[in-house]
């Protein structure tokens, strides 16, 4: 295990009814004006929206809001909260909703305080060294963005999704109640827990040793997904079952499992690049491409680790060799994303190889390999998008 600096500073209110603590977190930091970023219209369907202007209005602030954040969402609507922090003195910027609007909030959040462009943080010419406090209310499991200081963002002009990374972004207040989450649809929740796996995936398939703590704690969350993924499907209003889901997002991405050991993160770039040319759900998109990763990755080397996956996960007999066994929890991971009505592959979600050398070469970054697991150049990604398409 490698040295690590870990802090979280993210406050998590968990559970029903933890809307009552939006009030007091307001009132005890001295919040007097806050932006609210929502989505297309979810939150106002479902009362959380009203809910949390309740509970501002009880800790005796002012609200101001900026609504309809796509998935996916674009970097001329974060420069439309950046104005209006700037014009009306915001000094908490609560994001309700699910990714999506917390990565805008916190986009939203960096920019504001920053004289320059806000897309410079995602194009690494500069760094975000601070930026406006942020709350969140969640109403998907998926991106573990509630407690983490990650940020992506789509340029359209630049046909480029990009992420911000940055301490100062961890929400310094987090409510989740997984109520909120029973409304969600089926693909939205299945394309949400491919999310989490992948997220647990990208740091679980690495090659620095003796990561025991790290590596139980990622197949405890996998086996917790597998385990309630069909269940919630067909149980969307079971309590314990989004509770349970919507806790495995955050552990996946709040840090931890990565503490001490080099991440891979090559099938989130190739998602990126795709979401990024046609704007595809992001779980879906990482249902077709990480089995296909997984695949193009194996060797004699990794089949030991695919195997360690292949066994604490899907039960794989341990008799056989590891190549027989990495095979079969690659196959199983397909066909467990497939089961819960993912696509297969990206004919089915419109896309065909016409973009792909683009593709590739912006996810391989101008040269530069893509992962650590098994660094990928443009040939690989390009091996992986065709045999996903």
């Amino acid at each position: 295990m490698d040295n690590f600096k870990y802090h979280s500073p993210t406050t998590v209110y968990f559970g029903k009814g933890q809307i009552e603590s939006l009030s007091r977190e307001i009132m005890d930091k001295g919040f007097k004006n806050i932006l609210i970023v929502t989505g297309m219209s979810s939150a106002k369907k479902h009362s959380v929206f009203d809910e949390a202007v309740s509970r501002i209005k009880e800790a005796g602030a002012r609200y101001f809001e900026l609504s309809g954040i796509q998935p996916n969402p674009k970097i001329k609507t974060v420069y439309e909260g950046i104005r209006i922090c700037r014009r009306d003195n915001i000094d908490l910027v609560l994001g309700i909703g699910g990714g999506s609007v917390i990565d805008t909030s916190k986009a939203i959040a960096a920019g504001a305080v920053y004289d320059g462009d806000c897309w410079d943080f995602f194009k690494k010419t500069a760094v975000c060294q601070k930026s406006l406090p942020i709350g969140c209310v969640l109403t998907l499991a998926a991106t573990g963005t509630e407690t983490n200081g990650n940020a992506v963002i789509t340029h359209e002009e630049h046909v480029k999704k990009a992420a911000l990374c940055a301490n100062t972004l961890r929400p310094v207040f987090a409510i989740l109640d997984p109520v909120y989450t029973f409304t969600v649809d089926e693909f939205n929740t299945a394309a949400g827990i491919v999310d989490i796996m992948t997220h647990v995936f990208e740091q679980y398939f690495s090659h620095t040793q003796a990561c025991d703590i790290q590596d139980r704690l990622s197949e405890g969350i996998l086996n917790v997904c597998v385990k309630y993924a069909p269940i919630v499907l067909r149980e969307p209003q079971n309590y314990d079952v989004r509770a349970n889901i919507m806790w495995a997002g955050t552990l996946a991405l709040n840090g931890l499992l990565g503490v001490g050991r080099r991440g891979d993160w090559s099938s989130h770039g190739i998602g990126h690049e795709i979401s990024a040319f046609y704007d595809i759900s992001h779980g879906a998109g990482l249902a077709i491409i990480v089995p296909n990763w997984m695949r193009h990755v194996l060797n004699e080397e990794t089949a030991c680790r695919f195997a360690d996956y292949g066994r604490s996960i899907w039960s794989a007999n341990p008799r056989n060799s590891s190549l027989d066994i990495a095979n079969y929890a690659i196959d199983k991971t397909r066909d467990f994303f497939n089961s819960l009505g993912m696509p297969s592959g990206l004919r089915q979600m419109g896309i065909d190889d016409s973009r792909f050398k683009e593709m590739a070469e912006g996810a391989a970054g101008n040269g530069v390999h893509l992962g650590s697991f098994i660094p990928l150049d443009k040939d690989d990604i390009l091996s992986i998008l065709m045999a996903s398409l």
